[in-house]
């Protein structure tokens, strides 16, 4: 069965759904093809087990793995590492809202650091000023809670933000007062949550399961609830659930003819189009790009120069964390769920600190109250395993007679030889198609920039006066956090992709996700993914309009 439309987009979150909103608002005829489903408001609950702990966003490992291995020697081993979301909306519908920018040095990473034996770093083909406008419109178009100017390491920025930052629980001005003894600058962290009604939606209710779950309210701004209802609105734009692309076909000319997928029912379908746009996941368009051979590319699709799934990068990461005891108040306090503390004095020092010149956020924020994640992880704790009376008390004494405030360091990861992706030979999906196995091998300044941060900050909470500190974590990785499989640069030799995120060898292929990305920066990237993908679209959006497409 076959159908014909202007662009088809595959992949409905950060990536696709602002390519969706500006080519149907041009006057294109679009579908954007999801691999998951639709979900409702009534899917939207406060239950562990079926939000976090089964498929509602992730796959299970049997039946959509990816694999893993340190080292390409080994065997990848099944895991859901580097998933984000398969629904309608991607990571957007379940993220926790984290909307830093990336800050210039981002974008000349080589330039500013020079070169770094062992690391693949390259400076962006666009600057920060080319990006920037393309910030301020995500920002206003989804609806954004921050301050603007509230540290002196802020990037610099055109505008307001379009709503106050959320509501913060008290200790954020403990926080504050520690940091200045310090010398340290802390600001309210930019969310995309409403902390006001803002395009129809009403404010957050400041319940305390956010991150990992889907919002009842819409006060989230996902993609679900912003970009995608606007799209389908202009009666333009059709999202298509429950389709898997399996296949991105090309004509003898070596343009697109359209892509390939398996409905709901599992049959093969195919819809043709002008112009196709990848926003699957880094890890998933390199996956459907390298499935996609024919007598043209006979290395996967755009990759005739071998660099689709190179360069890999994630987020490099760090934990710490403080428990504050309380005795039971004699009346209720009033508490918000989010501390909404953040810090960048570290992000670039051209002086260097410890050995780190590029390192990048502190985060701060209440232990999840996920209640099995919480018991699990007291249960664990201190290298044993507890249960019976010894369980009960631990959680009486640490769980219901204190609160845990802990960080999160979110740093550069810098793309090496040793980590990228590629096809598992031996690994398939319950599609029968080859999974993305990820190997890594990871440079070793990313853990002098991660230790640097885990120190500051533990530094900090222990300028709090707590009553017990500890480190989780100083070389974790977060891989929902991922780019660089289909690098943008202006040499064909170098990148997969130009500088409008266009496929060197296909001219009708754009990748709109994180894949574009030379540099991982130090902030979760999604409102970066979310911009670029604004910026690209404009640009299809005048190639559409002028009939170049």
């Amino acid at each position: 069965m076959a159908d014909s439309v202007d662009v088809v987009i595959v992949g409905s979150g950060a990536g696709g759904a602002p390519v969706a909103f500006e080519l149907a608002r041009a006057g294109a005829r679009v579908v954007v093809l999801e691999k998951g489903r639709a979900l409702g408001p009534e899917d939207m609950v406060h239950d562990e087990i079926r939000e976090c702990r089964r498929n509602l966003f992730v796959p299970f490992v049997h039946d959509e793995p990816h694999t893993i291995r340190v080292g390409h020697e080994r065997a990848g081993e099944r895991t859901a590492e580097g998933w984000t979301a398969n629904v309608v909306g991607g990571a957007t519908v379940h993220y926790s809202g984290y909307f830093f920018r990336m800050h210039p040095v981002d974008m000349r990473l080589r330039s500013t650091l020079g070169a770094i034996d062992g690391a693949a770093i390259a400076d962006w083909p666009i600057s920060y000023e080319d990006l920037e406008p393309h910030y301020a419109r995500v920002e206003r178009e989804i609806g954004i809670s921050g301050r603007a100017r509230a540290h002196p390491f802020e990037e610099p920025r055109s505008t307001e933000y379009p709503l106050p930052p959320i509501a913060e629980d008290p200790i954020a001005a403990k926080i504050d007062e520690a940091a200045a003894r310090l010398g340290y600058h802390t600001f309210p962290t930019p969310r995309a949550i409403l902390s006001q009604p803002y395009g129809g939606r009403p404010a957050c209710m400041y319940c305390s399961l956010c991150g990992s779950y889907g919002c009842e309210m819409a006060a989230k701004s996902s993609m679900a609830v912003s970009l995608l209802p606007a799209a389908v609105a202009t009666g333009r734009c059709e999202i298509r659930p429950r389709s898997m692309a399996v296949e991105v076909s090309v004509n003898p000319d070596g343009r697109v003819s359209g892509v390939v997928y398996l409905d709901a029912s599992r049959q093969r379908r195919f819809i043709a189009a002008r112009c196709v746009v990848l926003a699957c996941s880094a890890l998933e368009s390199a996956r459907l790009l390298l499935m996609s051979r024919s007598a043209q590319f006979s290395s996967g699709l755009a990759n005739n120069n071998g660099l689709v799934g190179k360069n890999l990068v994630f987020s490099g990461m760090g934990r710490g964390q403080a428990l504050f005891r309380r005795e039971r108040p004699a009346r209720p306090i009033e508490r918000f769920p989010f501390v909404q503390r953040s810090m960048q004095d570290f992000y670039f020092n051209a002086a260097g600190v410890e050995g780190a010149r590029k390192a990048g956020t502190i985060l701060f924020d209440w232990a999840h109250a996920n209640p099995i994640f919480t018991a699990e992880r007291v249960a664990n704790s201190n290298g044993k395993l507890l249960w019976g009376k010894a369980l009960k008390d631990k959680l009486r004494r640490d769980v219901g007679g204190a609160r845990r405030l802990q960080f999160e360091t979110f740093s550069e990861y810098l793309p090496t030889p040793g980590t990228f992706m590629d096809l598992d030979p031996d690994v398939k999906d319950h599609w029968g198609l080859p999974v993305a196995r990820m190997t890594e091998k990871r440079h070793p300044q990313d853990y002098v920039a991660s230790s640097m941060l885990v120190d500051r900050g533990m530094a900090l909470l222990r300028e709090l006066h707590p009553d017990e500190w500890s480190v989780f974590d100083t070389r974790g990785v977060t891989r929902f956090l991922q780019g660089g499989t289909c690098r943008f640069g202006a040499d064909p030799g170098s990148s997969v992709l130009d500088p409008w995120c266009r496929a060197h060898e296909v001219p009708n292929l754009y990748v709109t996700d994180g894949a574009f990305l030379p540099s991982s920066g130090g902030v979760p990237i999604t409102l970066t993914i979310l911009a670029n993908s604004f910026r690209v679209a404009s640009h299809i959006a005048e190639r559409f309009q002028s009939r170049e497409l």
